[in-house]
């Protein structure tokens, strides 16, 4: 017996004295993982995912590992401010998401409430404009990309008489918004403007308007599964004039779900995985090498924003969610030094992000990068 209560003393002991468990960073994903934003979300959350994984792999943040702890946004906003209170809860000192902007313009005020750093891949202008000192993007807002794409319209392609289609959204309103203003100042004409709701099924009354419209270009800014649709029923009525959008008209999951209706379509894209840049072209071969598809821009963006909250952290010197989110304001990273951004990138004292975007054009299937256009 007493033997026994020796050992049994023994093995408290060493229990006791044994190294402790290391510490980990916890981050919170939170994203459309089901709903109609589910495309852009799974995308968002895989490039998460493997930009923390090679993370980790490359000894963590600060020598910690990193935790990703992943939450259904449901593509609901009301859903997605529990998930960020939920993730506060769990302690995590960053989070990851949401894609749509009516979401976001929800629960970014629990994150800055907590004073912790948000990185969304929204785009709607109104999210940045509203004195957020934690929100970040991880491409910039649609107030800085149409204006590119209404100079390349009227420069490039000629354009006078443009039509409009929109979803009448908290994403889509900024987008149209944006996109009647930089109009204007270019002297286009607007002779029709059609919106429609947010997973409209049936587009074939809006593209009928649209046709009869005397347009010589479209204007189209929904959601990517609503764009396959819009595509799809574009290609049903022949409707032959240019389609032309942002990222969402033209990303690799539009093309996968419109099939060859996506053909033709054009516009301006903050991040495309067919870029002729070395550092993306490798990121690309390593997503499809693990997750058994193409990545689109959220996925970029995804990835892009893992390192990113490495970088800010280890600038700062410790996982202090205030002191990262003050160190984001006014930073640029350029990709020679910072390789997991992959393009040189900077964030204004809004959250607000700069670098060059492309405009590019969908042939057989693929995004063909026709220009490279510069930061502004």
């Amino acid at each position: 017996m007493m033997i026994r209560k020796l050992l049994s003393t023994a093995a408290i002991i060493v229990a006791c004295t044994a190294a402790p468990a290391l510490a980990e960073l916890k981050v919170g994903s939170i994203v459309e993982l089901s709903g109609p934003g589910a495309a852009a979300g799974t995308n968002f959350r895989d490039g998460v995912k493997m930009g923390f994984e090679e993370i980790n792999a490359a000894g963590g943040i600060l020598k910690e590992p990193v935790k990703i702890i992943e939450y259904d946004s449901q593509t609901d906003p009301q859903v997605s401010r529990a998930m960020v209170q939920k993730a506060i809860d769990d302690e995590v000192y960053a989070i990851m998401g949401t894609v749509f902007s009516s979401s976001t313009v929800v629960n970014m005020m629990v994150a800055k409430q907590y004073g912790i750093p948000q990185f969304t891949g929204s785009e709607a202008p109104s999210i940045t404009a509203k004195g957020n000192p934690y929100i970040f993007r991880t491409a910039f807002g649609s107030q800085k990309g149409v204006p590119k794409l209404v100079k390349y319209m009227v420069e490039k392609m000629g354009v006078k008489k443009v039509g409009v289609a929109w979803a009448n959204t908290e994403f889509g309103k900024g987008g149209h918004q944006a996109f009647l203003d930089e109009a204007q100042k270019a002297g286009l004409e607007i002779v029709v403007d059609v919106p429609s709701e947010q997973a409209q099924a049936d587009f074939s009354a809006d593209v009928l308007k649209l046709k009869n419209s005397g347009a010589e270009a479209f204007f189209v800014y929904y959601t990517e599964e609503e764009c396959a649709r819009f595509l799809r029923e574009a290609r049903k009525q022949g409707l032959d004039k240019p389609l032309v959008g942002e990222t969402t008209l033209i990303g690799h999951k539009v093309i996968e779900l419109a099939g060859d209706a996506a053909n033709g379509a054009m516009g301006h894209v903050g991040l495309t995985p067919d870029a002729d840049i070395p550092g993306l072209k490798e990121m690309v071969e390593r997503f499809k090498t693990e997750f058994k598809y193409t990545p689109d821009h959220n996925a970029i963006k995804g990835y892009t924003a893992a390192w990113t909250l490495k970088y800010a952290t280890e600038l700062v010197g410790s996982p202090d969610s205030k002191a990262i989110a003050e160190k984001l304001h006014g930073l640029t990273l350029k990709a020679s030094e910072y390789p997991g951004v992959l393009m040189d990138v900077s964030w204004d004292e809004t959250g607000e992000m700069s670098r060059e975007s492309f405009f590019v054009k969908v042939e057989n299937g693929k995004q063909v990068v026709d220009a490279i256009l510069p930061p502004n």
